[in-house]
């Protein structure tokens, strides 16, 4: 059975396609005989009047057996049987083995043997009713079949035993006294198997089979149910209608022992919940007042609530199990038991939900208590960490540190507002409870209790909010004194950028105020922007000793000492003096090169025919003088007061600014020169 398969396709007679793999191993004729006979027991008597077509897949067999298996189709099935193909392999056997013609003993076989190829098979039946073994196109699974198979049979055997017990159980509550009824309930109460899993199984066998009855393939062609299939549905239709009729009946005889059983049980726990519920249940929550004074206070009490509402759940468990056994019964309609059931139900009801509801305002209350005193501990800390925040000294690096401080400052006081906020509403919300305490007394005068937790609630909110009020006051002291140092940081900062600017705008003397100018306008024209550059100077200086100054009061009041200052004033000075002596030196300069260029420029332009105007030779020593000393001077460094030295400009740009005075002093000589020449030739002549 786990090799022959009836695949559900059909010849183009309509008849069933059997289709018998053979193997490389020995092949059990006996074995492949009874498989035959069980799968011709499958179709009904109609199907089989069509005949059958078997393919015999002699492929990876021998000829002699494919040669016996042809011959006990004869005994088997020989009637059934219309047309028997062997499928040969692509390596033919043996002419001399295969000489044994089938066709010519059809009259005594019973039936038409034909050799073909896989190939050519469908020459004789129809793609679409082939498997994919025969090139066919027809889907068929040998091993979900089986397992089909194989359920609804179990299916068959399980559920015929099943309605046998049933009938026996039913049929038996039927007849005879009460005694006797309940005799025979007991005697087969339980069926050998669960009536709801066979029942299960069967519904699921029968939507597998309708299933497989309507879905189409994928290539848009109604897939065709073998017909054993067709054949099973009715029959699992027929064993699920009488197994429901039966288990129905089953379950009603069952019903009715239940529910005599039940109402004898039911008053005699009822009395026992009600009684425990208004003695020692009440008793446990008379004694359960307090709300506790800390988180550990509050979940102590909780924990104690706990074990009494545990106590409590399992007794009305019974209650909920009885509620439903009530309702059950009064659903029954038996009017002898409504008036006594309803009586017990709604003294049961009443009881249990008026300790539930006092149970649940314990909890709500204990909770409440619990997240005020968790929100008053939060606040603690956080009032903690900002006291602690307060006395700790502040001593930043910079005011970038000392802003990020401040921020945090005003955060954590922040929080401490929204903390304080929300214990008012917690405490304002648990006194409100507190109130409404007195209801749930039973008669027990609780003022005390009350005004014990009262003045607790009024107490720690009070007292949070005098340290939040001690910590403001501490906080607004602090955040003057950060904004103090942020100023103090922000003077310092800027006083060393003075000290900066200073040092490029004499690095700039220094560097690019090198020229003395071509004649003496350029060189008036430079000793003015050199002026207005001194003047750049002289305001960067005071701006910082404005700053250092304002450093100095500052660290008066905080009371410290300026880390900055000691050392920002001297480089100040230091650099001044320095810029100072360097730019007397380049007015000294452009001084001299205006007394020379102003006086080469008159010399130069006075005519020749006028000699009177250069009778006293002294003015062309005194340019010469003035000359030297100008090339002399730009030879020289500049000399600060600490002994360093620096000069101005490049040797390239001192050498062409000589070289120009250099060429000037030589067209005054040349004039000079000139001059003395008619002096010389007037006392010949």
């Amino acid at each position: 059975l786990l090799f022959l398969s009836k695949t559900g396709g059909k010849d183009r007679r309509s008849g069933l396609i059997l289709t018998i793999p053979l193997c490389l191993e020995q092949t059990s004729m006996d074995e492949l005989s009874v498989t035959l006979d069980y799968l011709l027991s499958i179709p009904s008597e109609k199907c089989k009047a069509r005949g059958f077509t078997v393919i015999v897949d002699g492929r990876k067999s021998q000829w002699n057996v494919v040669k016996t298996v042809v011959l006990m189709l004869q005994n088997v099935v020989p009637a059934e049987v219309s047309l028997v193909c062997v499928v040969k392999p692509d390596e033919f056997w043996d002419k001399k083995v295969t000489h044994f013609c089938f066709w010519k003993e059809k009259d005594r076989l019973g039936f038409e043997v034909i050799l073909v190829s896989a190939n050519k098979l469908t020459r004789y039946i129809e793609p679409c009713q082939l498997t994919e073994d025969f090139g066919g196109t027809l889907t068929y699974d040998h091993m979900d079949w089986l397992n089909k198979r194989l359920v609804f049979e179990k299916f068959t055997k399980e559920s015929t035993s099943l309605l046998d017990e049933l009938a026996l159980i039913n049929n038996g509550s039927d007849k005879g006294t009460q005694q006797e009824r309940e005799r025979s309930i007991d005697l087969n109460f339980l069926p050998s198997v669960d009536p709801e899993t066979v029942l299960q199984t069967g519904h699921e066998l029968l939507s597998e089979l309708q299933q497989r009855r309507f879905n189409g393939s994928d290539g848009g062609v109604s897939w065709s149910p073998m017909d054993d299939e067709l054949l099973a549905q009715p029959q699992v239709m027929k064993l699920l209608d009488s197994l429901r009729e039966q288990y129905t009946r089953y379950q009603e005889v069952c019903r009715q022992r239940s529910k005599r059983t039940q109402l004898e049980e039911i008053q005699q726990k009822v009395m026992q919940v009600v009684n425990w519920l208004e003695g020692p249940g009440s008793e446990q929550l008379r004694t359960q007042w307090g709300i506790g004074d800390s988180i550990r206070a509050s979940q102590a009490l909780q924990q104690k609530h706990e074990e009494i509402e545990s106590q409590h759940s399992e007794w009305f468990a019974v209650y909920v199990e009885l509620n439903q056994q009530i309702a059950a019964l009064l659903n029954a309609g038996d009017e002898e038991d409504l008036v006594e059931l309803k009586a017990l139900q709604q003294q049961l009801s009443d009881v249990c939900y008026r300790q539930a509801s006092q149970l649940e305002f314990r909890q709500n209350l204990l909770q409440a208590a619990l997240e005020f005193h968790s929100v008053a501990q939060d606040l603690s800390q956080q009032l903690d960490g900002l006291l602690g925040m307060l006395c700790v000294d502040v001593a930043p690096a910079d005011g970038a540190s000392i802003q990020q401080t401040l921020k945090l400052l005003e955060e954590k006081l922040k929080s401490v507002d929204l903390g304080l906020q929300g214990l008012r509403e917690k405490g304002q919300s648990l006194l409100d409870q507190i109130s409404n305490q007195a209801s749930w007394a039973y008669g027990k005068d609780v003022t005390i209790e009350n005004k014990e937790n009262v003045d607790h609630i009024q107490g720690v909110m009070e007292d949070m909010q005098l340290r939040k009020q001690r910590c403001e006051d501490m906080v607004d002291v602090r955040r003057l004194k950060m904004l103090q140092m942020v100023q103090l940081f922000k003077c310092e900062e800027d006083a060393a950028q003075a000290v900066e600017w200073l040092s490029e705008l004499l690095d700039a003397l220094l560097k690019t105020h090198i020229r003395l100018g071509d004649d003496a306008q350029e060189t008036k024209v430079l000793l003015e922007k050199h002026r207005k550059f001194v003047d750049v100077a002289q305001s960067t200086y005071d701006y910082g000793r404005q700053l250092l100054q304002a450093t100095v009061v500052l660290c008066q009041s905080l009371r410290c000492t300026s880390r900055s200052s000691g050392d920002t004033l001297p480089r100040l000075n230091r650099v001044w003096k320095q810029f100072t002596v360097t730019s007397e030196e380049r007015v000294h300069r452009l001084e001299t090169a205006v007394a020379f260029h102003s006086t080469a420029e008159k010399i130069l332009q006075e005519c020749p025919e006028q000699p009177e105007a250069f009778n006293e030779m002294e003015q062309f020593d005194e340019i010469e003088a003035v000359g030297k000393s100008l090339l002399d001077r730009l030879t020289v460094p500049v000399v600060y007061p600490d002994g360093s030295e620096q000069y101005f400009g490049s040797p390239s740009d001192m050498a062409s600014a000589a070289e120009h005075i250099r060429e000037k002093m030589k067209l005054v000589s040349l004039k000079k020169q000139q001059l003395k020449q008619p002096e010389a030739t007037t006392p010949e002549s």
